[in-house]
């Protein structure tokens, strides 16, 4: 990789879509008015991050692209050092679908090198509920995470912690990513310790990693976000700033939701000096692994 490449801070969690659905056809079902905006593609995305600098990215598979990673992989065909991607592979379905592990195996010579599960509202109800990843599906993801290094990147909050300490016992190889920082909010000022507890426990495991951010939804979604600095604080402590890399989100649904009263070429940058410039109980090896290193070393050096 070329070494100017090497200081470039990764964003390790954006979603983009284009309004071009005939080279893109959307998932039965969606259409465009199910588009938080008209459009958000990656040229949006660095109207406003480039005012810190050229950044790489992870982009997360749009839902109404349902299994069609086109748009993505096309993205990061035209430039693999800025682009990596987290894809979508199902479990399981009551159609007749690729095994997923044979999927998220394809996927990935793509650039495609996380794939996300969500805990609910996006599978079939699964009678055990507190085993809900008791399926061989699930297995066969974590298998091939574990053989191929490919992570599995969880939306999930404290309640389903316990299923996923169970999976990462059986599969200790398996690299997992815990998005938005496990789902841990501060609401209303209130510190939110037994969230954090949970999932700073959740450390005991070497091979999940934590996505810091979005900033602007974890705590009062004004910057400079000084609130948060107890929350990341308490987390890198926890993990260690080699299994935390920092994320905006970018054109998720707060996103969208602020962006009327946001002026995100202050935001964004605000939130990369959070962790570079106001956070100083850390050091600088840690700040360059949260904002890049440890991302780039999963995503991009492989």
């Amino acid at each position: 990789m070329n070494s100017l490449l090497q200081s470039r801070i990764v964003d390790a969690h954006i979603h983009v879509w284009t309004p071009d659905t005939k080279k893109y056809p959307l998932a039965p079902g969606f259409t465009k008015d199910d588009f938080w905006l008209p459009t958000f593609t990656p040229k949006e995305h660095f109207e406003f991050s480039n005012s810190i600098g050229p950044v790489r990215i992870n982009l997360v598979q749009m839902t109404w692209y349902g299994l069609d990673h086109s748009y993505i992989l096309d993205l990061i065909d035209s430039d693999p050092d800025t682009f990596v991607g987290t894809g979508i592979v199902p479990a399981f379905s009551d159609v007749s679908l690729p095994s997923p592990d044979e999927a998220m195996i394809e996927l990935s010579k793509g650039g495609i090198y996380a794939f996300r599960v969500r805990a609910k509202g996006a599978r079939v109800e699964i009678p055990n509920e507190q085993q809900w990843l008791n399926y061989e599906g699930y297995d066969k993801m974590f298998a091939a995470a574990s053989e191929h290094n490919l992570a599995l990147s969880f939306m999930i909050n404290h309640p389903q912690f316990p299923e996923l300490s169970r999976m990462c016992n059986k599969f200790p190889n398996a690299p997992i990513i815990l998005d938005h920082v496990g789902g841990v909010r501060i609401r209303d000022g209130v510190f939110p310790e037994m969230a954090l507890n949970k999932l700073c426990e959740m450390a005991k495991h070497k091979n999940i990693m934590v996505k810091l951010g979005p900033f602007q939804a974890l705590g009062d979604k004004k910057s400079p976000y000084f609130d948060l600095l107890p929350v990341i604080k308490r987390i890198v402590e926890a993990f260690g700033p080699e299994r935390c890399m920092w994320e905006s989100d970018c054109g998720g649904p707060i996103f969208v939701e602020l962006l009327p009263s946001s002026n995100m070429k202050q935001d964004y940058p605000a939130a990369i000096d959070l962790i570079r410039q106001h956070s100083d109980f850390l050091s600088q090896s840690d700040i360059d692994y949260i904002l890049f290193k440890t991302a780039e070393n999963f995503f991009f050096k492989r």
